[in-house]
């Protein structure tokens, strides 16, 4: 699989992409166009770029409206960026919502703030600075019903506190989905977003190792939870559910986890979603000892993990909540049909309705058709394209 290297360092260093179908009758807050994605490798000159892109430290590189130059195109590939966002007038049921990269670059930049704040015990900046979820929380609740794509969700490199922002918001799209209110929501979204806080005591060299981690290394990983526990419970202040999802957050389904071997019900709810999520953006990461998985690789191991690692029930809000084939993403079909995803199907996140303008075979462009996947039980996504 080659896929894992072409979402690495697109857009901001903690872009979300959220598709929104246009027949939803959402109201769509932040800048909407009509855009496609396309490999820099096949990017053409006098394009216009639909979304503004940016390196993983967050510079702009090259900003959305700006029209593609052999110029521009080089040094896109110089600074190792695959994959563009560009306007495209005859994609017009392709809809996209930026308004999530400024709630989650701003939290991004609080997050060592929060981190450091919780460590030395100040509660009183350590709260502020939580409070940046707010906006996040506030955004899904207004949202409604939307799907996230899998494809974009984790575009980077294992970095903690990315991994706990993304961690944090597809807990807040499932507890959305299992209908909590805004303030059970905040809660969720505060657990999720410092699941991973204890790992600041483990030590830099085991949490960066440059390969597999060894038993006796492994033992030491297994009490960043406790230690995430003793640094809230030092902090004060936070309701038990929001602790528990830090404290609980390795515990599986099945009672083989860690660090109580807790099973089912005696596991918190927050943890329970929290561990999904968890895994999920964990493992669409790349390591040193091992390349990301391709989301619907990472999208089949949550569902083959229902009653053992994970809860059924969550499994299957996850199953509603996520896609995996983004709108506008160009696909191939198993029979050899190429198109653009233009619509996706509720309850089944692998088959989405793909628009083929295209015929390959006669090399010329044709009366636009759509093949519904669901229908066409038969043929599957081969691939991205």
């Amino acid at each position: 699989m080659l896929w894992y290297k072409l979402f690495m360092y697109i857009d901001k260093s903690v872009q979300l992409q959220i598709n929104i179908e246009v027949s939803s009758g959402l109201s769509l807050k932040g800048v909407v166009e009509f855009m496609k994605m396309v490999f820099v490798r096949d990017l053409k000159t006098e394009v216009i770029i639909g979304k503004s892109i940016y390196n993983n430290a967050g510079k702009l590189l090259i900003k959305s409206g700006t029209k593609t130059s052999k110029e521009n195109i080089a040094f896109l590939k110089k600074n190792m960026v695959f994959i563009v966002y560009v306007e495209d007038e005859k994609l017009e049921d392709v809809k996209i919502d930026d308004e999530l990269d400024e709630i989650k670059s701003n939290t991004l930049e609080k997050m060592p703030e929060i981190f450091n704040n919780l460590c030395s015990g100040d509660r009183e900046s350590a709260r502020e600075a939580l409070e940046n979820m707010n906006n996040l929380v506030d955004y899904i609740s207004s949202e409604g019903d939307v799907n996230i794509n899998l494809y974009e969700l984790k575009t980077y490199d294992q970095y903690t506190y990315i991994h706990c922002i993304d961690t944090g918001i597809m807990a807040c799209f499932l507890g959305k989905r299992m209908g909590y209110n805004k303030e059970k929501l905040k809660k969720l979204a505060i657990s999720a977003l410092l699941h991973d806080v204890g790992k600041t005591k483990i030590p830099n060299e085991l949490i960066n190792k440059a390969g597999k981690l060894t038993d006796e290394e492994f033992k030491i990983l297994r009490f960043h939870p406790g230690y995430g526990k003793e640094i809230l419970d030092q902090l004060g202040g936070l309701e038990e559910d929001v602790v528990n999802g830090v404290y609980q957050h390795h515990e599986k389904y099945d009672g083989t986890g860690y660090p109580a071997g807790l099973k089912k019900d005696d596991i918190s709810e927050f943890a329970r979603i929290i561990s999904v999520c968890d895994v999920f953006t964990a493992v669409s990461a790349n390591r040193a000892y091992r390349k990301r998985f391709d989301p619907n690789e990472a999208y089949e191991l949550i569902l083959s993990g229902s009653g053992t690692m994970f809860d059924p029930s969550i499994v299957e809000r996850f199953r509603r909540t996520f896609f995996v084939y983004p709108l506008g993403a160009c696909v191939k079909l198993s029979n050899g049909i190429e198109g653009y995803v233009v619509k996706q199907n509720e309850n089944f996140p692998d088959r989405p309705i793909v628009r083929v303008t295209y015929d390959i075979k006669a090399d010329k462009p044709i009366s636009p058709y759509e093949i519904d996947l669901v229908e066409k039980y038969n043929i599957v996504i081969s691939g991205v394209i």
